[in-house]
């Protein structure tokens, strides 16, 4: 059987009746996304464009980006950090802080496991962190940052006679 378009070749309306007929967009039931709410719902849902609003933006005054440290990474990077004198070991108890590898903020989680013992100095840890680094033999310091002293001079106050005016 032929295909339409070779059927239709040469023919002035290719089967779409007088030569008015299919002009606008109103043959294909409008132009651009007309209809994807009514009549090209279908086609819409399947091509996966949909009216309306989807989902929330969180506001930039809640989002705050913490870096993470799992337990078995610093486990695993103990040795490298004494050996780069980033931490240091007292018996069999490795030293980390933290806040001197520049991770101020950084958060201790749990993924992974523990072999050695480690005393870590951090500003936040998760339960299950804790109890597996407690687990080990290990501990967990919190990192308070220093308060910066700022230094304030009183103003200088300014010794200027006010302007009075005298009733005579």
């Amino acid at each position: 059987m032929k295909k339409n378009v070779t059927k239709f070749r040469g023919s002035r309306t290719c089967g779409g009746g007088t030569h008015k007929n299919r002009r606008g967009g109103g043959s294909r039931g409008g132009r651009g996304n007309a209809g994807g709410c009514k009549h090209h719902f279908v086609r819409n849902y399947m091509n996966g464009t949909a009216y309306g609003k989807h989902g929330f933006k969180r506001p930039l005054k809640v989002l705050s980006y913490k870096p993470i440290v799992n337990v078995g990474e610093l486990d695993e990077l103990a040795e490298q950090l004494v050996q780069y004198s980033e931490a240091h070991k007292q018996g069999d108890v490795y030293h980390i802080n933290l806040a001197e590898l520049e991770y101020p903020i950084a958060k201790v989680l749990g993924n992974g496991r523990i072999t050695k013992p480690m005393a870590i100095t951090v500003s936040e840890c998760s339960a299950r962190a804790r109890s597996k680094i407690e687990e080990a033999g290990g501990s967990i310091e919190e990192y308070v940052p220093p308060v910066k002293e700022v230094d304030i001079e009183p103003e200088l106050e300014e010794t200027l006679e006010p302007d009075v005016e005298e009733d005579i």
